[in-house]
């Protein structure tokens, strides 16, 4: 075995080999793959093979659609043979929610380029004449779905990055990680290699592969079971392939196979497996059966398809899989460790595997993706999990493997792990909560006799009338709500002015003030929406979104200076406190210290330190609601005497607590965008409501500037643009993914919306055409089905001129 290769992937399964193939696809040829045993041991091999489009998640959906196209690719490149079956498949539903769902799916795929389709009864009796419809409602078709050969088509993968010159060895466990100067040290048992680069597609092994370098991954292998008949009659003699079908309400999914049918269960009744780790010895067994596990779903299946009720048992295929917490991949660099890279937890192997390995690819040769994959990102989880955490998270996501997503649900599994002092104030206030990156955050306080629990809904939910109260009471008079959701950095150092010029896309403000500004990757994406503020010459303090913080914390520690001049420390949850917003929020700060606060003395973009009470406060003069509003913030032991001063003070003031279900429909009436949606590596500044932040005179060559400025200057009718539209909704919103239509053609798609309470109107956000853009524009846009008529809107609802926020 050679001594030094640019890349070492360590594990020879579907995903392994495909990161292998598409690192040489993109140019580097000095890769190899090292593998314990054979290719496809593990989990590829038992896999059922099936691959489908369908995912909450866009990017993600447009991963799979690459991933199943590339087989035809693989197959001509190599000779060999992935054994596909384009058989299409059928979703079922069995209620009008899941058919909610399954319509807001395929809006999203109209702007995708996926040919799906709604259709009824009897065309799924058709396509499917061994599907009981009893009950069915309708179904989503998708002719893409179909299944595979997972050894073949690992083989295929493998072939390839060989053809290109990388180099395969198996049979050669990885025994140790260590980095050094040039990269990583892998010692295996064959001898020892040093790469620059390091990936961990260990599959059910990729938690024993991080314990090498120090990495906690939240991942969990869980026992996966699925069964295959003997002949049947009905099944060989239908004259062709019969198509997949899944039967959410059921918990099942099937396909043909042979002369026989292939039927497998996400039963509720699942199992952890190798719960104290993964057994070295592990390849090609199988688990015990355990039929007693599915009893209820096999019932079931016996209802929805009549034909297995006479059907042997040829096979009972019981494997293990790992899963993420939210059944996504873990993917890209894991913070903290330099040249360590992750495609783990790859549940969907032959749905995903080739887009989580031109990812990872796209990553190292490019520095970035070419698309947002957040979704699947190592870092979106932190280091907030704990292992017991981690296995009761994957368990609940297996449950729910076919449940419908709702945009308003918060699951229950895990909650109250992490919390502020202030939430046993909330939770006496009747406060709902949701969670977010492991933290407790209210989304709305229950009106007196209502359930302390919001409805999940594709509609307006039983939050919408106390939701709009809050809304009321922040425009009204003053409303006070947590701003621990928000993530705080601290910045210091004699170079830490020079450090975030170049960092920043927008202007580092002076001392005592504040400015918003972009990130950029270097191809000119939105990889960050920052508030910097000033204190001191050397002092700064950075808000941005609080899911995104080992997001940025990677990429702060990347571009830190080797000459200790700049200082990062992540202040999240040591500085605490909360935000009064309203008409009255000046009146009430200026109550509770004795420091000049008017409008003089304290302008809007500005902050401060002060005392507030006995607490040592900074104030930032800045609000997300677009009103008059002020962000207090004290050390975290301070944060309930706050609480209670500002209470105390504020009664007669009219001071209301408020969620981020309000927060969310006042950002709206403002045309405010929001990390995640409107500001996401989808998209140039030039193409978002952030543009007009860039600092593109600045004297500081900061990253992405060239390429931003580029994006600025091309073609109109190759640029996008977001908007604000007014939409003549019923009982549901515009919520995110949804489709936009001009004189019938699809034009664009929703960033996000809600409904903007105080102004009584739905709102949405939506990328269009630059050259469509034009003041009362009238489009339509899909929502569960219907197109509701929408009109553009050039000024925000509330309070154009910023009089509010400014006064």
């Amino acid at each position: 075995m050679k001594s030094h290769t640019r890349v070492v992937v360590i594990g020879g399964g579907v995903v392994g080999c495909s990161v292998l193939y598409h690192l040489t696809r993109l140019g580097w040829n000095d890769v190899m793959l090292i593998e314990r045993s054979e290719l496809t041991s593990g989990s590829t091999w038992h896999a059922a093979g099936g691959f489908h489009t369908l995912n909450a998640d866009t990017n993600m959906a447009a991963l799979q659609g690459y991933t199943i196209r590339l087989y035809r690719e693989l197959e001509e490149a190599t000779g060999l043979s992935c054994g596909l079956h384009h058989v299409g498949g059928l979703t079922l539903a069995s209620t009008p929610e899941r058919m909610d769902f399954l319509m807001a799916e395929r809006a999203k795929h109209r702007y995708m380029g996926l040919e799906t389709e709604i259709v009824g009864p009897s065309e799924i009796a058709r396509i499917s004449p061994i599907t009981n419809i009893e009950g069915v409602i309708g179904a989503l078709y998708d002719p893409l779905d179909g299944h595979l050969d997972p050894s073949g088509t690992t083989q295929a993968y493998a072939r390839a990055a060989r053809d290109n010159g990388a180099e395969v060895v198996l049979r050669n466990p990885v025994i140790e990680l260590t980095a050094v100067d040039d990269g990583w040290q892998v010692v295996t048992e064959q001898g020892t290699v040093v790469a620059e680069h390091v990936v961990n597609a260990a599959g059910l092994w990729a938690r024993e592969v991080g314990e090498l370098v120090g990495v906690d991954l939240p991942l969990h292998p869980m026992e996966h079971q699925y069964l295959v008949t003997d002949d049947i009659p009905e099944v060989f003699n239908h004259g062709g392939e019969l198509p997949h079908v899944m039967d959410p309400e059921g918990e099942s999914y099937l396909r043909q196979e042979g002369r026989g049918l292939v039927i497998g269960f996400y039963e509720q009744q699942c199992d952890p497996w190798a719960v104290n780790g993964t057994p070295s010895d592990f390849g090609h067994e199988l688990l015990p059966d355990n039929l007693d596990r599915i009893g209820d779903a096999l019932q079931t299946a016996f209802t929805r398809y009549p034909v297995l009720a006479q059907a042997g048992i040829k096979q009972i295929i019981n494997g293990p899989f790992t899963f993420a917490p939210d059944g996504n991949p873990l993917v890209g660099p894991v913070p903290g460790r330099p040249g360590y890279w992750c495609a783990c937890a790859v549940m969907a192997g032959f749905s995903q595997g080739g887009g989580v390995g031109l990812t990872l690819a796209e990553w190292m040769v490019d520095g970035e993706p070419s698309r947002d994959v957040f979704a699947m990102d190592v870092a979106r989880f932190g280091n907030y999990p704990t292992r017991a955490w981690t296995r009761e998270k994957v368990r609940e996501n297996y449950r729910r493997r076919f449940s419908v997503s709702y945009p308003n649900e918060e699951l229950p599994v895990g909650r109250e792990l992490n919390t502020t002092p202030a939430y046993g104030l909330w939770k006496s206030k009747r406060a709902v909560f949701g969670s977010g990156y492991g933290l407790e955050h209210v989304n709305y306080f229950a009106l007196p006799g209502d359930e302390l629990k919001e409805t999940p809904s594709f509609r307006r939910s039983n939050a919408f009338t106390a939701t709009g109260e809050e809304c009321h009471g922040v425009r009204t008079a003053v409303g006070i709500n947590e701003i621990h959701n928000f993530a705080k950095y601290e910045v210091t150092g004699s170079g830490a002015k020079h450090w975030l010029d170049t960092l920043m896309a927008g202007r580092v403000p002076s001392i005592g003030r504040m400015s918003l500004a972009p990130m950029l990757s270097p191809k000119g994406r939105i990889i960050g929406d920052f508030t910097i503020a000033r204190l001191a010459d050397d002092s700064f303090r950075l808000t941005a979104s609080y899911s995104a913080q080992a997001y940025h914390m990677r990429w702060f520690e990347s571009h830190l200076p080797n000459d200790d001049s700049v200082r990062i420390v992540n202040r999240s949850l040591d500085w605490l406190g909360f935000q009064i917003a309203g008409p009255n929020a000046r009146e009430l700060l200026s109550r509770v210290t004795e420091t000049d606060v008017s409008n003089a003395a304290l302008p809007f973009m500005g902050i401060a330190r002060l005392p507030v009470g006995l607490c040592d406060a900074t104030v930032q003069r800045v609000t997300y609601t677009g009103d008059l509003g002020y962000e207090i913030y004290v050390p975290a032991a301070q944060q309930i005497m706050l609480y209670n001063l500002l209470e105390n003070t504020g009664q007669d003031l009219g001071l209301k607590p408020f969620g981020m279900r309000a927060m969310m429909s006042l950002r709206l009436e403002k045309s405010f965008g929001s990390w995640q949606r409107e500001f996401r590596p989808d998209f140039t500044p030039a193409e978002t409501l952030l543009d007009r932040f860039v600092a593109y005179g600045k004297a500081a060559n900061f990253i992405g500037k060239d390429a931003a400025i580029e994006a600025t200057q091309s073609h109109e009718a190759e640029r996008r643009s977001q908007q604000v539209f007014v939409v003549d909704a019923d009982d549901a919103d515009a919520v995110a993914d949804e489709p936009i239509f001009h004189r019938g053609e699809v034009i664009g798609f929703i960033t996000s919306g809600g409904y903007a309470h105080y102004c009584g109107a739905s709102v949405a956000i939506g990328m269009i055409p630059l050259a469509l853009v034009d003041e009362g524009l009238e489009v339509e846009i899909e929502i569960l089905g219907e197109r509701r008529a929408a009109r553009m809107i050039s000024q925000p609802l509330l309070d154009p001129k910023a009089e509010r926020m400014r006064s």
